[in-house]
């Protein structure tokens, strides 16, 4: 499996480090000529394309639409999938969606399966928080990732909650993922942001919640 992480400004690196602890990882920061027209199609460098198309899962970081949408039509059918981290407006979501072996999430912790081999590899890993508990006398001793975020938020959260009691320790969990800090919303709809905050603190709350009930007592 290997996954490339592309971006043409600040986001994506927090990612690149944390997936590639489980896959074959590479991070490509976009060197674009400044288009002589708004209406140019975006030229990309031939060694970077090359790059992007050996991706099983190609991930973009992207900010400016145009370029998203050119990577993707010029790329999409040479990689397994494709998951665009950020992203504005519905109509971008419909016309990149409209290619079959793309996803562009509300926020990257809410990824799961969705039966395709490759994105179902990567979502094994890496997507919707899973997370189990091992409790001694009511504290959490151990906290394992069964699958973390992409942004390593799920890693930072289960390490600060060990030693921590277990009563609260769900609402713990998706208060402390916004003290990452989470991005969620910040690099998808600018003007969601706290609807994107929410979602993830909800997703780690619940997956606290869950491990909870299927906790392993010592």
């Amino acid at each position: 499996m290997k996954v490339v992480v592309v971006s043409d400004g600040p986001f994506g690196e927090r990612a690149y480090d944390t997936i590639k602890k489980e896959f074959e990882c590479e991070y490509i920061v976009l060197d674009i000529p400044k288009p002589e027209s708004i209406d140019d199609f975006t030229q990309f460098p031939n060694e970077q394309l090359e790059k992007l198309k050996s991706a099983d899962i190609l991930i973009t970081y992207t900010l400016n639409p145009d370029i998203t949408f050119d990577l993707v039509e010029q790329v999409y059918d040479n990689v397994g999938y494709v998951i665009v981290g950020a992203w504005r407006g519905k109509g971008l979501k419909n016309q990149l969606e409209s290619f079959k072996n793309v996803i562009c999430p509300d926020i990257m912790c809410e990824l799961v399966e969705n039966r395709n081999k490759i994105f179902d590899e990567f979502v094994s890993k890496f997507g919707k928080p899973e997370v189990e508990i091992k409790v001694e006398n009511n504290i959490a001793t151990e906290i394992k990732v069964i699958r973390g975020s992409p942004c390593g938020g799920t890693n930072f959260v289960a390490k600060d909650l060990i030693g921590k009691n277990i009563s609260d320790i769900a609402v713990k969990a998706g208060l402390r993922i916004q003290h990452y800090p989470c991005r969620a919303g910040r690099i998808r709809l600018f003007s969601d942001e706290e609807s994107g905050r929410y979602k993830a603190a909800t997703f780690h709350h619940d997956a606290f919640e869950k491990a909870l009930k299927k906790r392993v007592n010592k």
